[in-house]
């Protein structure tokens, strides 16, 4: 048995990963066991991936990229940017991307991965039709007219194994990025929306104790240069999100336009991340109390020194999907890029979580959180409907791990 750990190493899976070939194995594979998870790419920070049963991947599947009438039909295992390649091919664009390409399009779509910007939802707001082995072995599609359907698609892996999407598409774009150094970190709620505005897709980066925040703005079309900007001066070369970090694998900035695949994501599809030495965490508040929350960041920012690597401030907009970040409401995203060490990082993801708690946030699924099922359920107001669609597809409880009975309880 090869030891199988997720994408940091933080997480050993407790077993060997089955790779099914065809979505007649997965079905095979679904109806003769007891327990059953998937793991994507391993992007994922606890573990909610984890099974005690069989935990396959359908990264194996036959490739499909097929481009029709209802948009883009894809494998549930491709990447990213292993599909983005083939619709530019096409001329043709999904509305927003992650910071990495190397994503898988289910897993992503399954625990509420989102890009930024102020008119955009997550990457799961573009499916508009999925199919997932059920936990009898049966194939079922869902699409955008079902009433099942806003709560299949941020799923956690609860109903069944995803084996395709289909996903919106529209006519190519080109997309120039620009970064900024300096910004005063007072603009962030002074000047917020004019920041988080100023292009198709903003991240502002810092670490809530320097008085200076980096900024990168990606722009459709091309982008003039401004060389100052709200006290901020444009980059005098590339950049990577972490300062100290060197910018080879990022992706063009200067303001260069390109493909829309090649600018939105941070980072270049030729970078293939290993292990990633880091944990994270990631927390959504209404985009109303923005202000609220990097005044309760600033002030804890002293805590954050000894553990942190970089914040990442996103835009998203509101969705109607039952288990999203983003659900009913426009929303901030505080993303937080830890040092991997765990023991020092629970006491300050707990004290963030409790400084933040007043502002109605939501953690992300996938990331490292104190938060219980209680906590949850009160932010996340769709979690009981959510649990009653689970157990109609899954009435025995197969897809269920011990995070689903902790934080998601029947």
């Amino acid at each position: 048995m090869t030891n199988v750990t997720n994408w940091a190493g933080n997480v050993s899976f407790a077993s060997a990963l089955e790779r099914p070939r065809s979505v007649a194995e997965v079905q095979e594979l679904v109806a003769g066991s007891e327990k059953v998870r998937v793991l994507g790419t391993g992007h994922s920070f606890n573990r909610i991936a984890d099974s005690a049963g069989v935990l396959l991947t359908v990264a194996d599947l036959p490739k499909v990229v097929e481009v029709g009438e209802r948009g883009v039909t894809v494998s549930a295992g491709l990447r990213y940017g292993e599909i983005t390649a083939v619709l530019e091919q096409h001329g043709l664009a999904l509305h927003n991307l992650g910071s990495l390409p190397h994503i898988s399009v289910a897993g992503a779509c399954s625990t509420g991965t989102h890009g930024s910007g102020d008119t955009n939802g997550p990457l799961a707001d573009a499916v508009n039709s999925i199919t997932f082995v059920d936990a009898r072995g049966e194939l079922v599609t869902l699409t955008r007219d079902d009433a099942d359907f806003a709560g299949s698609v941020i799923s956690l892996g609860a109903l069944g194994v995803t084996v395709s999407l289909t996903l919106d598409v529209q006519p190519s774009y080109q997309v120039s990025q620009v970064v900024y150094d300096g910004l005063p970190v007072e603009r962030l709620s002074t000047d917020f929306a004019d920041v988080m505005g100023s292009a198709y897709s903003v991240s502002a980066f810092t670490d809530w104790v320097d008085p200076d925040v980096m900024v990168w703005r990606k722009q459709r079309g091309h982008q003039p240069i401004e060389p100052t900007w709200l006290g901020a001066t444009v980059a005098d070369g590339p950049r990577h999100p972490i300062k100290a970090m060197p910018a080879d694998y990022a992706t063009q900035q200067g303001g260069l336009p390109g493909p829309w695949n090649e600018r939105l994501p941070h980072f270049r599809l030729e970078f293939t991340p290993s292990n990633g030495d880091e944990l994270q965490s990631e927390y959504f508040v209404p985009r109303e109390r923005a202000a609220e929350a990097f005044d309760e960041l600033r002030t804890l920012g002293n805590q954050f020194a000894p553990v942190i690597q970089v914040s990442e401030v996103r835009t998203i907009a509101a969705d109607d999907l039952w288990l999203s970040p983003s659900q009913g409401r426009d929303t901030v995203a505080l993303h937080f890029t830890w040092i991997q060490d765990e023991a020092a990082v629970r006491p300050i993801v707990a004290n963030l979580e409790a400084a933040l708690a007043p502002l109605d946030v939501r953690p992300h699924w996938g990331k490292v959180f104190a938060a219980d099922a209680a906590t949850l359920r009160e932010r996340y107001p769709k979690v009981p409907d959510f649990i009653a669609l689970a157990a109609k597809y899954d009435p025995a409880g197969k897809f269920r791990n011990p995070y689903l009975d902790t934080y998601l309880p029947s």
